[in-house]
Formats: structure tokens, sequence, C-alpha cells
């Protein structure tokens, strides 16, 4: 039995009770029907599309091509929001550059136009599939107000000719599309709450933020730029050593009065930029405006790839993926561009990863102009090879084999051909085991040199090099000026000497006389 309302209820208790009533009567739709004969009706005698199963482990990298994509509801309620953000990071999938496929329509050859990308930004074309989709509609889509398939956001616009068909999709202001893209623009930029307002209403406390994210990530990008690791093993107030990141920034709040206004002790609570969540966050922000930043300076222009297999410290495969093109200054360059965790190893599996990445960034394989990989038979073989995909879709993309690959196999095949070779480096390597194993025959052997070199200095078979310009040179009272003179007068009196026929006679008159013969040889 329902109870009446008072006059003086709250409406928000009376938008939660109609959410209510809403949610009941959609799971008495939803429900198994029964005939009267006490048959039981399935979704699919009703003419319902049976429900899919939640996707309850959500990948960290999302498919961005959106023929391939996982409908948003079927991810877990609580996780849907996480992948909408993730997609928005992302972007509509637009590859500009793509070389789209022509389709014979009513006799006449018809391809997708990608200028209609500038006209429609929800617009998105899928690569697998050859067919466009819209992007807010997949995000945001009601499914229960706007029931059956959807041909932007499941099956795909093929009809090229149909141009209209793209403006007709947005429709009215009370289209399903338009409210979609109402939920999208709500979603990028929410209202914040009273609480967030109030605290964000104040000049001073935007600009304490700022300058904490400021001194945050120059401690980031200088570990980044080292390649040191953040965090590490004990992060508490009482360790010792509370990892790079935490030891960094407490470092430059001792030494700087600026730095230790805005963070750690003298930041809020619930704000000071140090979690691990923050610090990934920061970190895949500074990857992403990398990246974004070599996309620009590709400027759509044709690139090269090179990829290697690797595994990480857990032995997850992983695929590492850079490209080599020729900036805007004609310089050729080399950037990376991201890695990817495979499951094998296998031809298909790599390709499919490289493809995915390149799909990624709006990036399209008929622009490759070149391959490079080791020479493993699962990168570079003649018949399923990622090289032989790869030359499939874009015939231009030649394989070149890894140079320093190369130089390392030839090596080692004239090694053994040698047995001279092969002689001398077993011998080093019994020299360096008996040596390089033991500290006190380092020490035995450290002692042998000098006293060989004391030795062959007694015999003057080498020369100290003291002599009267070294000693002027290193009075403790010389100035700079007096030290250039004396280095260029000896430097003339030098340069007069070969000139002059005395140079012979000086070398005579040396403690070794064959040195006059081996200077004439080399003059």
């Amino acid at each position: 039995m329902k109870k009446k309302k008072n006059a003086d209820n709250n409406p928000h208790d009376d938008a939660v009770e109609v959410e209510t009533t809403e949610s009941n009567l959609h799971l008495a739709l939803v429900q198994v029907e029964a005939d009267e004969d006490g048959h039981t009706h399935t979704e699919e005698e009703r003419g319902h599309h049976p429900r899919s199963p939640i996707v309850e482990d959500v990948s960290i990298d999302e498919e961005h091509d959106p023929g391939k994509r996982i409908p948003i509801t079927r991810y877990d309620p609580n996780d849907q929001d996480r992948v909408r953000r993730r997609y928005i990071e992302l972007g509509p999938c637009q590859p500009k550059n793509h070389d789209f496929k022509f389709r014979d329509i009513s006799g006449y050859q018809r391809r997708f136009c990608p200028a209609w990308f500038m006209e429609f930004k929800w617009l998105e074309y899928s690569v697998d599939k050859d067919a466009a989709f819209c992007f807010v509609c997949y995000l945001f889509k009601d499914k229960t107000k706007c029931p059956g398939v959807d041909t932007f956001v499941e099956e795909g616009f093929r009809n090229w000719n149909l141009k209209s068909r793209l403006t007709r999709h947005v429709g009215a202001i009370t289209s399903a599309h338009a409210e979609a893209q109402e939920k999208y623009d709500l979603f990028t930029t929410p209202k914040a709450s009273i609480r967030e307002s109030i605290a964000s209403n104040t000049t001073l406390y935007k600009t304490l933020y700022k300058r904490r994210l400021t001194w945050s990530l120059e401690c980031l990008r200088f570990l980044l730029r080292q390649g040191l690791a953040f965090r590490g093993h004990d992060e508490s107030e009482e360790s010792l050593n509370k990892g790079n990141f935490l030891e960094l920034l407490n470092w430059l709040a001792g030494n700087f009065e600026e730095v230790n206004m805005v963070v750690l002790k003298n930041a809020p609570q619930n704000c000071k930029m140090t979690s691990p969540d923050i610090q990934h966050e920061l970190i895949n922000c500074c990857g992403q405006e990398t990246t974004k930043l070599v996309i620009e300076d590709l400027d759509g222009d044709y690139f090269a790839i090179l990829a290697d297999e690797s595994s990480d410290v857990y032995q997850n495969e992983q695929l590492a993926v850079c490209l080599r093109y020729v900036d805007k200054q004609g310089r050729a360059v080399v950037r990376f561009l991201g890695l990817a965790h495979v499951e094998d190893t296998t031809s298909l599996t790599l390709k499919s990863a490289i493809e995915k990445m390149l799909i990624k960034y709006n990036l399209s394989l008929s622009m490759v102009r070149g391959q490079g990989y080791d020479g493993a038979s699962n990168m570079k073989g003649n018949a399923n090879g990622p090289k032989k995909l790869i030359m499939d879709e874009s015939p231009y993309a030649y394989y070149v084999h890894c140079f320093a690959h190369q130089l390392q196999l030839t090596l080692v095949a004239v090694a053994k051909e040698s047995g001279d070779c092969t002689w001398f480096f077993q011998q080093l390597t019994y020299l360096l085991n008996v040596f390089g194993l033991s500290c006190k025959k380092i020490r035995m052997l450290r002692i042998a040199q000098a006293e060989e070199l004391i030795d062959a200095l007694d015999l003057q078979e080498l020369e100290t090099g003291t002599d009267d310009l070294s000693r002027a040179l290193q009075k403790k009272d010389q100035d700079i000026v007096n030290a250039i003179e004396l280095v260029d007068l000896t430097k003339y009196h030098l340069q007069c000497l070969r000139q002059d026929a005395g140079w012979k006679d000086f070398l005579e008159k040396g403690p070794n006389p064959g040195y006059a013969t081996a200077a004439g040889t080399s003059r």
C-alpha cells in the first residue's frame, strides 16, 4: 500500500520514489511471463534478444575500434562510468589517413568520406567492419526509452551515398541522439557538489592546488627522465626510505620554503597529491601528452614500425612498438609509441596488437612504409609472420632486418670459422674467470702492473711527461693569462721545429734515436 505524501515533502524524496517505481515496473516487465497453461515464455519467444552476460573483468586497454567494442550495457554498472571516461580520453576513432575501401552501391563505387569527421564530431569509423558509428550514442544511448537495433551503435552505417542519414540521425532536440549528447556534455563537464564549489571559489585554494600539482609533476618528470622507480617498499611515516617520489618531494620541502608551504604536512589530508593512485594518474597523463606530441610531429605522414618482444618483471609477455619517421626538420627520428601486453607470441596475436595500437592513436596500416623486427621466425616469417600479414594490407611496408642482429650473427659465424679466434676467446674467458672471481688475485695483478710501470720509467721506455711547461702550469700562484702565454709560446716553438730543418736533429738528440726514423717514415 502506498503511503500518502505530505505537502511539505522534500522534492528529492519525490524523485527517489518515482525512480523506485520506475525500477519496479522495469523489473516486472523483464520477468518471465507464463501462459494460462503454465508454459513459460523466454525472451526470444517474446521477440526480445537474450541478455548478454555482464563483463566483470574490465581491461585497462579498451578496444578503440567501434566495430570490436563490447556494448556498454554488458559492463558491470559499477564499471560503466570508468569505461566511459576511458573512451572519452581516447576520443572517437577517426583514422583520417586510412585508405578507405570502395563498395559497389547501385552500380557506383562509393566509400567513406573522411571530411565527414569535421562536420560530424560524434562520427567514428571502424576499420574492421568498414562502417560508421556514433560515439555519443554508444556511450549514453538509453536502451529502455529507445528499444530496437540502432544502426549507428550496433550494426554500423555503410550507405555512403546517403549522407542525409547522418543528419537524420542527429534529429530534433528530443531525439535519442540529442539526449545522448546532453548526457555526454553533462558527463564531461559535471556540476560540482556544494562542498567542492565552496572550496574552489577561493582564489587561494586554486593557487595552492596548482603549486602542489606543479611540484609533484616536477618530481615526476625528474624520475621519469632518469628512469627511476617511484614507490618504495614501505611508505609509512616511520619508514627510513619511502621511495624516490616521496623522498625527492620531502627533500624539496626541506630545502625550499615555497615548496614546504604547499606539500606533505602543510597540504590538506585529502589533497596531498602523493597517493599511489595519484602517481599512476600523473604518469599516465605525462605519457598521453608525450604520445600526443609525437603524433602531432608525425602529422599524418608515412612512418615505419619497429617492434620487439620482451617480458616484464612478472614474466608477462609484452610487445614494444616504436615509430620511425622524418620530422619537420628533415631528421629521421625514432619515437616510442607504447607497450602492449599479449597472451602469446604467435604471428596473429602480434599483428593484432600492432594494429590495435595504431588504431588507438588514429594511425593506419596503409601509411606504413617499413617494418623492422628481429630474426625470429614468428616475426619475419614469409608465410604467416607479422611482416607478411602487414604487407598484405600495405604492400609498400617493406621489411628490413635489424642490422645489430645481423652484425652479431656475422661475428659469431666468423669467430667459429677461425681457429685462432676460437682459441683467443677461450683463453680470455679462462683469464677472466681466474682473476675476476677473486679479490686477492685482482690486488696481486694491480701490484704487478704498478711494479712493471716503475721499471719501464726507470729504463726510460716510457716518459712521465713532467716537463718544464707542466710544472709551470701546476704552480699554485699561476694565473690564467701567464698560463695561456706559456702554452702559446711552447706551441710556436714546436711548430718552428717541425717546419725548419732542425726537427730531425732535435729527434736524434732525444733519449731514443729511433724516434727520428719513425718520424721520417710517418712523414
